[in-house]
């Protein structure tokens, strides 16, 4: 087993969420981590957060990136060296059923998981024995009547995960794919008091009878991280959703 003392961890949605606590897993391991996100405030707010409990031996830095902008992309990996680990977690994903879904808003939603993990995966430099780990989702393996498109996002990025893991060896290409799990992006949705309805009647449903955190997703690409036999695998962390 690996260990990530002093490695450089590039966490690519590292601003909030899943991608926040991964960054916390990975500095508490002993790595050197860098969060990128599209947002400059977002990343100041979680440099200040991560700052808390940081080692001061260990570096943190921050990047705005847009995994939309190819060129901005390639420009970004060009000019740093190459990384250990690279955790994509960032995606914006407009849903609905099909025949409500306006077209424009599918086409973001793939533009955004899908797409920009591939320019990711096309324009990063890695260290020998580095890792890329992607961010999919329960959906890809139990569809939704009314999230049809995440399903198919989710399932083509694992498609991508294990073609890549064969065209990239040997540097190791992984995914977590989640269950519910509570982060900022639930925010969007109803009142608080309508979101813990749905969470209190997700976690009945699910054998583990909670909903999950970032921190049970964090603890997975962590494991992916310092597993050097862990390739081409899709790790599902869903509280027992899928066969529920």
């Amino acid at each position: 087993m690996q260990n990530l003392e002093n490695k450089n961890v590039l966490i690519i949605g590292g601003s909030s969420g899943i991608g926040l606590a991964s960054a916390k897993t990975a500095l508490a391991a002993g790595a050197n981590v860098t969060i990128a996100s599209r947002s400059k405030t977002k990343l100041d707010a979680a440099r200040s957060d991560l700052q808390k409990d940081l080692n001061t031996q260990k570096s943190l830095g921050i990047a705005v990136l847009d995994t939309g902008d190819n060129d901005a992309v390639i420009s970004f990996f060009a000019a740093n060296a190459p990384w250990d680990h690279i955790v994509i977690s960032a995606a914006q994903t407009p849903g609905g059923p099909v025949r409500e879904l306006a077209l424009e808003d599918a086409k973001t939603a793939m533009e955004s998981k899908f797409w920009g993990a591939y320019r990711v995966a096309r324009a990063a430099r890695f260290a020998p024995a580095a890792s890329l780990t992607f961010v999919s989702g329960f959906l890809a393996e139990r569809p939704s009547p009314k999230s049809v498109l995440q399903g198919a996002i989710n399932a083509a990025l694992e498609g991508l995960t294990r073609g890549l893991a064969l065209e990239l060896a040997p540097i190791r290409v992984n995914a977590v794919s989640p269950g519910m799990i509570i982060t900022p992006l639930w925010d969007r949705v109803g009142t608080r008091e309508e979101r813990d309805a749905i969470f209190a009647k997700t976690a009945e449903s699910l054998p583990v009878q909670r909903v999950g955190e970032p921190g049970d997703i964090a603890n997975a690409i962590h494991y992916l991280m310092i597993t050097p036999f862990a390739t081409g695998s899709t790790v599902r962390v869903d509280g027992g959703g899928v066969i529920a």
